[in-house]
């Protein structure tokens, strides 16, 4: 049987309006080492004798056989594969792939060379053996015609396939060229089947084997010059190894590649256009990005790493002797006996008066921020360290600190000894105190949420002999300094001030009478005893500044007045381990012990209303960034599809070389994965600059890593959606139809 058969073949055109017959009842049959001319008018049917045997065209009537095998149940990637193990094909309009440089096209043809190296060497070889060393860097479309020939030439010759189809290889070269490039196909086809379509068979009588002539779609007239040069090689010669997927996808980058860098302003416009859609999934992302906080875990306590929140099972107070031996037989580096503050969040409000506003911050103390700090931390108890969003550094300053007292909501005045600035919007700010400070903010706390109506009466010159006020006061405020029992009591209607200089005294006759129920409710309390004489006006001046009523008081007489409450009351304590593991091993030891137990990392369960009511809040948030993503989806998808004409030559052009449709494939997928490099990129850096310039981090919310993630892979499966479907229309139709002016004949 021979190597190539054709068989009754018949090709039929159908269009709109007409019926016409490319080729019929064509019997030939082929073997290597042939060099066949093929003659005929223009018009009779030669072209599309090779597109047929070349399987660009398909065929309605008859067989086409190679090496045995028949080829009419042939799909469309049976065709591709049939080509890429068998055809060059040299083509009458060059088909040359104009936005590649010679020295690239040539190398697509080399592919099956593993060797970068080699793939090279082999493609400069026959750059120069057509003569276009000097224009091997030119793109095709700054070649002439006769260049364009030779570079398609050299393109064809490099493939090495076993059947080389040529139509009118001479056509647009010169006489002298023309010996030339025929001499040198006669050359490289001594193993081969070269199959050349001419008007001119002088030109090539001296070298072909085999003179066929087409007339009308048939065949005229076949005869044999000479002899086959060789003799017919056995077929596991011939038969190429399917490539691995290892090589397949070293092919497809090196495509891609070549097919990104090809076409610059494509190139940019395409990038340009998966930055837009990934900067727009980042903005819409940050702006809504609060809605993926409102299902982060829920904790019961504040979840400081060693942390144990514990109780007594009976509800009674724990005692502070109780809490320290606890403490030193379970191994606790530290205990806290009220911890309230710890678990408030957000309970304190720093003016800013040249910003007409206030700033949240949580209180705490034991922390350690790490290097880099401005100041110091806190050594005295109305110091305090500030760790803040990037975002506040206008108010508080960039390397020192603009404001080293700061006014709280509650009237107190703190000195600023240090801060540190984070990115990450989502935490609080906070507030370090020492120990010392921690409690006297707690103190103060703890008396300023509980209900509190104070009585006092004044002693001294005026002419009724003494006067009763009362004041129902919400707010305390520590009195830093002061020493012993000192109290400024503050009515905003009067303007008066009281300053008292005593000791507390639990037996005398009642002078200043506090009331007062504790945070947690129902503690009716008892008399406090003051002697209080109001000796000097001037001393009005010397209390702090208060903004509606209220009363400050030395920490000593606040710790006395609010441990009284607190050690009746206080329920709750905190142990701290060296970590959570032992935190947990500790908690289990306590309850087995009668105590009830908790880390403070465990979850809880949230209120249902509030889980519906985030959920609903989620949803819309969610619904408003998916109909976002899809219309920049739908957005990129249009605008990409337009540049798709751009392509459709190209890809049809190496398919027709026979490059296999999977590396086509991953090369698209290649130029579409390095286009988006530069969005990814922008993307973080955008993001570093939003988010380190304090007023951009304030606005939008701070994201995370796997935000990014899911930004990137969004933007990645985009990207594969896109290509996926360019690819399908770039190979739903047979390569004649796709080549440029192909017109099926």
């Amino acid at each position: 049987m021979a190597f190539l058969s054709l068989q009754g073949i018949g090709k039929i055109y159908v269009s709109d309006t007409n019926v016409s017959v490319g080729i019929r009842g064509v019997d030939l049959s082929f073997e290597r080492g042939e060099f066949v001319a093929v003659t005929g008018r223009s018009g009779s049917g030669k072209s599309t004798l090779l597109n047929v045997i070349s399987g660009m065209d398909s065929y309605e009537e008859g067989e086409l056989f190679i090496e045995n095998e028949p080829t009419s149940h042939y799909l469309q990637k049976d065709w591709e594969e049939y080509r890429e193990k068998y055809i060059s094909f040299i083509f009458q309009d060059y088909n040359i792939i104009e936005s590649f440089t010679v020295l690239e096209n040539v190398e697509l043809a080399l592919l099956h060379i593993e060797d970068k190296r080699e793939r090279l060497k082999r493609a400069l070889d026959l750059i120069d053996r057509v003569g276009l060393s000097s224009h091997k860097h030119q793109k095709g479309s700054r070649l002439s015609g006769g260049q364009k020939q030779r570079t398609v030439i050299a393109r064809a010759l490099a493939k090495d396939s076993p059947i080389i189809l040529a139509d009118e290889p001479t056509g647009n070269l010169d006489s002298v060229t023309s010996r030339e490039i025929i001499e040198l196909l006669y050359e490289v086809s001594r193993d081969k089947l070269l199959i050349v379509v001419t008007h001119n068979f002088e030109d090539f009588e001296k070298y072909a084997t085999r003179h066929i002539r087409i007339f009308d779609g048939a065949v005229e007239s076949d005869h044999a010059i000479s002899a086959p040069r060789v003799e017919q090689k056995a077929e596991a010669d011939t038969a190429k190894k399917k490539p691995s997927v290892k090589k397949a996808l070293s092919d497809g980058k090196s495509l891609g590649v070549a097919i990104y860098k090809a076409k610059p302003r494509l190139t940019v416009f395409l990038s340009l256009l998966l930055l837009i859609g990934t900067l727009g999934v980042f903005l819409v992302t940050s702006l809504s990005g609060e809605a993926a906080l409102l299902f982060e875990k829920q904790y019961m306590f504040t979840p400081l790493d060693g942390r144990v929140v514990i109780t007594n099972q009976n509800g009674a107070p724990i005692s502070d002797d109780a809490l320290k031996a606890l403490a030193e037989e379970y191994g606790a580096e530290d205990y806290l006996h009220y911890d309230l503050l710890l678990d408030q969040g957000n309970t304190e409000l720093v003016y800013i008066p040249s910003d007409d506003s206030y700033e949240r911050f949580t209180i705490a103390f034991g922390e350690d921020y790490g290097k880099n700090i401005i100041g110091r931390y806190p050594e005295a108890e109305d110091e305090v360290f500030l760790y803040m969003p990037i975002s506040y550094q206008p108010s508080f300053g960039k390397h020192e600190i603009l404001r080293p007292e700061i006014k709280t909501n509650s009237g107190k005045c703190l000195r600023v000894v240090g801060m540190k600035y984070f990115y990450d919007n989502n935490m609080d700010a906070k507030m370090l105190f020492t120990r010392e400070g921690f409690e006297a903010a707690t103190y103060q706390y703890y008396l300023s949420a509980s209900s509190v109506k104070i009585g006092v009466e004044l002693v001294g010159t005026s002419a009724d002999g003494g006067m009763r006020e009362d004041y129902s006061l919400g707010t305390f405020v520590p009195l830093y300094g002061a020493e012993g029992a000192v109290a400024y009591i503050f009515d905003y209607e009067y303007q008066k001030t009281v300053k008292t200089l005593t000791e507390m005294d639990f037996e005398t006759t009642v002078t200043f009478v506090a009331q007062y129920f504790n945070y947690y409710g129902g503690y009716d309390g008892t008399n406090l005893v003051f002697t209080s004489t109001l000796t000097d006006e001037s001393l009005v001046d010397d209390g702090p500044e208060f903004s509606y009523s209220g009363i400050a008081l030395s920490t000593a007489l606040m710790e006395e007045i609010a441990g009284d409450i607190l050690e009746e009351s206080y329920r709750q304590a905190s142990l701290f381990f060296a970590d959570n593991a032992s935190a947990e091993r500790a908690a289990e030891l306590l309850n087995e012990r009668g105590y009830i137990a908790v880390p403070a990392d465990t979850e809880c369960v949230p209120d249902p209303i509030d889980t519906i009511l985030n959920t609903i809040l989620g949803l819309f948030v969610g619904f408003f960034w998916v109909i976002a993503i899809l219309f920049l989806a739908f957005f990129i998808n249009l605008c990409a599809n337009r540049s798709l004409a751009a392509f459709k030559n190209d890809m049809a052009i190496m398919r027709s070389m026979g490059i296999s449709v999977g590396t086509i494939r991953i090369g698209m997928y290649v130029r579409m994965l390095l286009s988006l490099i530069p969005a990814y990129v922008t993307v973080i850096l955008t993001a570093i600059l939003i988010f380190t310039s304090p007023k951009a981090n304030a606005f939008f919310t701070y994201l995370y890593a796997w935000q990014y993630a899911l930004i990137f892979l969004g933007m990645l499966l985009l990207a594969l959606f896109v290509t996926h479907g360019q690819i399908k229309k770039l190979f739903h139709e047979s390569v004649k139809k796709a080549l440029k002016g192909g017109n099926g004949k």
